[in-house]
């Protein structure tokens, strides 16, 4: 599995907010960008060989620059202290073309709620939605004004009477009410949610108690919780166009496990949540742990992300 690439030289590093940074990217050779739509993605290599995504929150109308946003987490594995610490205006970066899992429905209205960086793929769609004269708004939770990123932009920009900020550490009632927002059921209406995962959890289960539609429903994780690995087993992947079977540890993802042996599968979050590891199952029971796929598609079984996720049987045949 491959994926287009290119270098892009970081135009500008900007601090936007406590622990939040900006990156501008522009063509090395000055080139315009390939086109994006709101709620696009990249994968950007990060110094020490990882890869990580990031959402492009400019308007999707530029082709001279892409811009994303990075928190520093205190949990990094090492992307965004890499990116904080490591990468720095003038530098040159190798990136992927974007990606679109978290793309806009054509709707009558449109509700878009971010929790603290997650308002990075929201940002974009909200300047388009704008740009098109759509009905929406935007919900923005943060911890703080201090841990607000692009604030003042938002409070400025042509569509800020449709932003509401709601702090964490504000009196109660500027804080977001997910069952008052949520509480009528619109079939013309489509909610955006992107966040941490115990925001979108909360969002999502309070759509669910006010019986929304779920296709109405979008949401794209911004990281994974922990998993309880005390009780993983090992087992057996067999590679379908060899019939090589190996054995994948108790303490081993499948993508580990397959790589001493020159098998590689490509990944970026390696916390299931982006999709670039899909790889086909053709026989065999999954134990899924991404935050990808759709109970719909978990229950099909033939297809799984094995950055992540493991077996229930004790042998997956891979279309490998």
């Amino acid at each position: 599995m491959t994926m287009d690439t290119m270098a892009v030289k970081v135009v500008r590093k900007t601090v936007e907010a406590q622990d939040i940074t900006s990156f501008e990217l522009a063509r090395v050779d000055g080139a315009p960008l390939p086109a994006f739509s709101a709620g696009s993605h990249i994968d950007v290599h990060v110094p020490g060989n990882i890869t990580r995504q990031y959402s492009l929150c400019n308007d999707d109308n530029e082709s001279h620059r892409y811009r994303i946003a990075v928190l520093r987490d205190a949990a990094s594995r090492g992307g965004s202290q890499g990116m904080h610490e490591q990468v720095h205006a003038g530098d040159v970066l190798t990136i992927s073309t974007p990606r679109n899992h978290f793309p806009l429905a054509r709707a009558e209205r449109t509700l878009l709620l971010a929790g603290g960086i997650g308002v990075t793929p929201l940002l974009c769609m909200a300047q388009r939605l704008a740009a098109v004269g759509a009905d929406f708004e935007l919900h923005y939770c943060t911890r703080s004004p201090e841990r607000t990123a692009f604030r003042e932009e938002i409070a400025a920009s042509p569509f800020a009477n449709r932003v509401h900020f709601h702090f964490d550490d504000g009196d109660a009632a500027q804080k977001l009410d997910a069952a008052r927002l949520l509480a009528t059921p619109d079939a013309g209406t489509h909610v955006y949610i992107c966040g941490p995962t115990g925001f979108i959890d909360h969002v999502v289960r309070t759509t669910q108690a006010q019986g929304w539609d779920k296709d109405n429903v979008h949401l794209e994780y911004f990281g994974a919780a922990p998993q309880d690995t005390a009780s993983d087993g090992s087992f057996e992947v067999r590679i379908a166009s060899s019939g090589k079977t190996y054995t994948v540890p108790k303490d081993q993802s499948v993508v580990q496990a397959l790589l001493p042996h020159g098998i590689e599968i490509l990944t970026s979050c390696e916390q299931g949540v982006c999709g670039t590891c899909i790889t086909r199952v053709l026989e065999g029971e999954c134990e899924h742990r991404d935050l990808y796929f759709t109970d719909e598609e978990k229950a099909a079984n033939d297809q799984f992300t094995p950055c992540c996720s493991r077996a229930k049987s004790a042998v997956l045949v891979l279309d490998l």
